[in-house]
């Protein structure tokens, strides 16, 4: 199979890639070499470049004033010349199929007969007033984003989602058929390939004292920093000695510095030197501590739970279908409270063999579920079926009986 790989990025060099577009990225490349692991042929269509206008800056700057938020990839130029692009070299392929990794605006006005897949984390239509970059948009953004995606979705034959909160979102803005979803989580960008052994001897090394609370992250507010530090703080008070290792960000507080916090800043892990730190933190801490306020899926537990290390998250987004209670942590709702997580967290630690259970566990779920080999296996399946002309309308292959039972009989429709 020969897959047209469609990218406004260059997926092949992260040296290229902005910090804050690490995840999205870094999961364009692994699903680049989970394709290529399976047989596949890629041909890479990227990075796209994107048409300059001046008059963006001009509405950005006039939105700001009007404290609403504007976004430019929904400009009505953009998704046309990105199209124009494609079909130029689509023109001289052999592809077929064409796949993008991103987000659907460069599909939107792409005219090709070729079966077509957009694999992204979740819409953006679901990101509207969820993350910050897309709350309290000017309506001229809002109803353009809409409808943008919504061209892209009726070109498309298959969307590969990381949630069941990704998937239903999806059917209840845009009236998207059942059958065009599938969901398939995201493994780790850079994950530890560990034997059972090894993991086994990397929990057995942990100590039980103290207790080390990982938080990973560059922005620290929305990844729930703050109640991070209380997490910490709410355990030592009550006689749980622990440590916060924040990595990706500067931690914040309030007076002096908490003699239990520790930062190791941004760590590079295109470098080895950096990539043996980073290791090292999710090899020797007890948690990963990750009480986010918006996120669509939380690689970063897939990231843990590929070293043996458990997760504490708060439960928005996709996070639910990711972590599961007691298997590989727990997922607490958005109300709670710092010491909700540290009880938790104190219980866990005060019976180590419990501890180690979960970790171990913790491992078991990432290679079966959330792993970039499990991905593989479906995804390839799926692809196959679309190139071969294999029944496109069975939803036993959409999603499992028991997340499809969740979807509704009549979805919404879309909403503008």
């Amino acid at each position: 199979m020969k897959i047209a790989y469609a990218t406004t990025y260059d997926v092949r060099d992260r040296a290229s890639w902005p910090r804050r577009h690490l995840g999205l990225y870094g999961a364009g490349q692994k699903i680049a070499e989970l394709l290529q692991n399976a047989g596949a042929e890629l041909e890479f269509l990227g990075p796209l470049k994107r048409r300059r206008v001046p008059i963006t800056r001009l509405k950005w700057l006039l939105y700001q004033r009007l404290g609403q938020s504007y976004y430019s990839p929904v400009e009505p130029w953009v998704a046309p010349y990105y199209a124009r692009q494609l079909e130029a070299q689509l023109a001289q392929s052999k592809a077929d199929l064409l796949l993008c990794p991103e987000n659907a605006i460069p599909l939107a006005r792409v005219r090709t007969a070729l079966p077509t897949v957009l694999w992204t984390d979740a819409l953006l239509g679901s990101l509207v007033d969820f993350y910050p970059y897309l709350t309290n948009l000017c309506s001229e953004t809002r109803r353009r984003l809409h409808t943008v995606e919504k061209e892209a979705l009726e070109r498309c034959d298959r969307v590969i989602l990381t949630s069941q909160w990704a998937a239903q979102s999806a059917i209840d803005l845009y009236d998207l058929p059942a059958d065009k979803i599938r969901i398939i989580p995201r493994g780790a960008s850079r994950a530890q390939d560990l034997t059972q052994t090894e993991v086994e001897a990397l929990i057995a090394q942990r100590p039980s004292n103290p207790c080390r609370l990982l938080f990973l992250g560059v922005d620290w507010e929305r990844k729930g920093g703050p109640l991070a530090l209380e997490v910490a703080k709410t355990l030592n008070q009550q006689g749980v000695k622990t440590e916060l290792w924040v990595v990706g960000c500067e931690p914040k507080w309030v007076g002096d510095r908490p003699s239990f916090v520790r930062s190791f800043g941004f760590i590079e892990r295109a470098t080895p030197a950096g990539e043996a730190q980073f290791a090292h933190l999710l090899s020797t801490a007890h948690f990963l501590i990750f009480p986010t306020k918006a996120d669509t899926f939380g690689v970063a537990i897939s990231e843990a739970n590929a070293a043996g290390l458990p997760c504490v998250a708060a439960a928005v987004g996709g996070i639910p279908t990711v972590l599961q209670t007691d298997i590989n942590g727990r997922a607490f709702p958005v109300e709670a409270t710092a010491l909700d997580y540290a009880q938790y967290i104190a219980a866990v630690m005060a019976d180590y063999p419990r501890y180690q259970t979960l970790a171990l566990s913790a491992w078991q779920h990432y290679r079966q579920h959330l792993s970039w080999d499990a991905a593989q296996q479906q995804a390839w399946g799926y692809l196959q079926e679309l190139v071969t002309g294999g029944d496109r309308s069975a939803t036993s292959t959409l999603i499992p009986s028991r997340q499809r039972r969740l979807l509704p009989t009549l979805s919404k429709g879309f909403r503008a």
